[in-house]
């Protein structure tokens, strides 16, 4: 999978050259292109914002440099992706969708957001991280990737995705690790019996229990 990510900030990105994502491309599972959008303006100072018509608070980034930027990466089987509040929420379901893609386009917004003729002339799937602000799309674009980049074969096990939650529907079961008691807290006992069968009831219990209680619209789903 190519992605490539276009920014006024492509500093703010260090992030993916970390951890998991890190290893996806030096695995060359994902590679993962910055493209710094102020190269592609026309204005002698690379401008890339200005007034709304109409009038309103804050700048708006102009349609010319997103549209040549966008137009320098475009293929016939790109899927382009723009991170916005006026999207749908992003679910497992969709990551898992996207992350089949061979070719991602990501235009991140800024300020007040892009001029809406980049929207109609390229018609990106619009997405949201959740209902709130942020004051750019760099962070969602972080945070959408990181998800479907999980669900590219090879990136983490099978077993892990199988597991987690919203695999299955509901949350993920509690866990633990050494040391056995801690600040007077104890791992449950079934945990350390090696019963198989019965860990695996205990833990489809308490996915359960905690789906119930911290999201009860999963189980309505």
């Amino acid at each position: 999978m190519i992605i490539d990510i276009l920014t006024l900030f492509p500093e703010s990105f260090s992030y993916l050259n970390s951890s998991i994502l890190k290893r996806a491309q030096e695995n060359n599972k994902i590679q993962i292109n910055l493209i710094d959008i102020r190269q592609f303006s026309l204005d002698k100072h690379k401008k890339c914002d200005d007034y709304p018509f109409g009038g309103g608070a804050g700048m708006l980034m102009t349609a010319q440099p997103i549209f040549d930027a966008v137009k320098s990466v475009k293929r016939e089987n790109s899927h382009i992706i723009l991170p916005s509040p006026s999207g749908y929420v992003l679910n497992s379901k969709r990551a898992k969708e996207l992350s089949s893609f061979e070719h991602l386009i990501f235009i991140c917004g800024h300020y007040e957001g892009i001029d809406q003729r980049i929207i109609d002339l390229f018609k990106p799937e619009e997405i949201s991280i959740g209902d709130y602000v942020l004051t750019g799309g760099e962070l969602p674009t972080m945070v959408i990737i990181d998800c479907l980049s999980r669900f590219v074969d090879g990136v983490i096990t099978s077993e892990s995705l199988d597991e987690e939650s919203f695999s299955s529907g509901g949350l993920e079961y509690p866990q633990y690790t050494r040391p056995q008691v801690f600040e007077g807290l104890e791992v449950p006992q079934v945990l350390l019996s090696g019963n198989h069968q019965e860990i695996a009831k205990w833990r489809k219990a308490e996915a359960l229990k905690r789906t119930q209680t911290v999201r009860p619209d999963l189980l309505d789903n």
